[in-house]
């Protein structure tokens, strides 16, 4: 009897031991969440027609990879008309930079030559020689009226003696006229050049001969600055409306921004695409992450502190991964709490992202985080 009841007591005290090494034992903490991945809508900012479709679903892609081609429609001429427009503006500047060329130059200095040649001609006014010229015409002149006069007398007395033909007269009258004349303007010119130029037409030559120099000045000088700036300006512009259209060529063609698989395409040629609006979802497959909960009495965690992590479809194996955020801020509970049971219902959201495992591993896996196994730091 007496073994009986000392066999009772061991039992009963191994079984109080135990139970109380279970309630006090400290079961390893682990969180469950999802492998995650970034989602990449790619698309063009001009838009257009698709031209040719590349890639399809679940095709794996390398970053620069070409997805899809759009139709340039009339963005090809306009380069052309761009380019054009830039070498006109370019060659506005080179000709306002160098200025006016030689040739140029020296055509102004030989107008304003000239122009100096013919004021000095004028305030000197004629020369004795040809005043003198101008006297003996006037002689010859008087000479050749005296000589017409005589013709005239004698054609007048044969006339009426019925010497000559009506015609002969006229023709003695005729000669007389135009030797009085002569002597008039012979007479004049005498006149005009005894006088010397008139100040009128000095002052007038004074005036063309300044006009000549200050286009002389004009040349020698060059353009002006202002002019200079506003072909550097209208160049300027020329070459940023090229740089714009030749952007917009580039975005006919949409590549893919990262490593990744393409999750869904729904193009055909033909079709037309909007500008900045998505065409094709890429998963990028260089980069998990697990997104979690983890209580607020167990937030003792790091960033950048390594983790073990497993998933269901590869229960025997462990990845590693690394806490790179701790959200600030609790989430599923009221913010002013007020009792300690409430406050252990605070979670707060952690993301831990994947080292090894990615040529493995999916999206939309479920995952459990180990917290309390930190693995050190390689």
């Amino acid at each position: 009897m007496a073994k009986k009841l000392i066999s009772f007591v061991i039992l009963a005290a191994a079984l109080i031991a135990a139970l109380w090494v279970s309630q006090h034992r400290e079961v390893p903490l682990k969180v469950s969440g999802f492998v995650e991945a970034d989602e990449i809508r790619v698309g063009s900012r001009v838009g257009g027609r698709v031209k040719t479709v590349h890639v399809e679903e679940g095709q794996k892609v390398r970053l620069g990879d070409l997805l899809v081609e759009l139709d340039p429609f009339d963005l090809i001429e306009r380069l052309a008309e761009a380019h054009a427009q830039q070498a006109r503006s370019q060659a506005t500047l080179d000709r306002l930079e160098n200025g006016f060329r030689v040739e140029e130059v020296a055509q102004a200095k030989a107008r304003v030559d000239q122009l100096a040649a013919i004021l000095e001609k004028l305030v000197h006014g004629p020369r004795k020689q040809e005043i003198d010229a101008a006297i003996h015409d006037l002689d010859l002149a008087n000479h050749e009226l005296e000589l017409a006069s005589k013709r005239h007398h004698r054609a007048e007395r044969l006339l009426g003696d019925n010497a000559v033909s009506r015609d002969e007269y006229e023709a003695a009258q005729t000669n007389l006229r135009v030797a009085k004349s002569r002597v008039q303007v012979k007479q004049d010119t005498v006149e005009l050049l005894k006088e010397g130029t008139r100040k009128e037409d000095i002052e007038e030559a004074k005036a063309r001969l300044v006009e000549a120099q200050q286009m002389l000045a004009l040349r020698n000088a060059g353009y002006r600055l202002e002019e200079i700036a506003e072909a550097k300006a209208g160049l300027a512009a020329a070459v940023a409306a090229e740089q714009v259209i030749r952007q917009q060529i580039d975005e006919l063609k949409i590549v893919a921004p990262v490593d990744g698989t393409i999750e869904a395409v729904d193009l055909q040629p033909g079709d037309l695409v909007s500008g900045n609006a998505p065409a094709i979802s890429i998963m990028d497959t260089s980069r998990f992450w697990v997104r979690a909960y983890v209580p607020e009495n167990r937030l003792n965690l790091q960033i950048d502190q390594q983790v073990p992590i497993t998933v269901d479809s590869y229960p025997e194996q462990r990845f590693r991964g690394r806490i790179t955020f701790i959200a600030r801020q609790a989430e599923f509970t009221p913010g002013n709490v007020q009792t300690p049971e409430e406050r252990s219902k605070q979670v707060f959201r952690i993301k831990v992202t994947l080292l090894d495992g990615l040529d493995r591993l999916r999206p939309g896996m479920s995952a459990d985080v180990w917290l309390d196994e930190a693995l050190p730091d390689e």
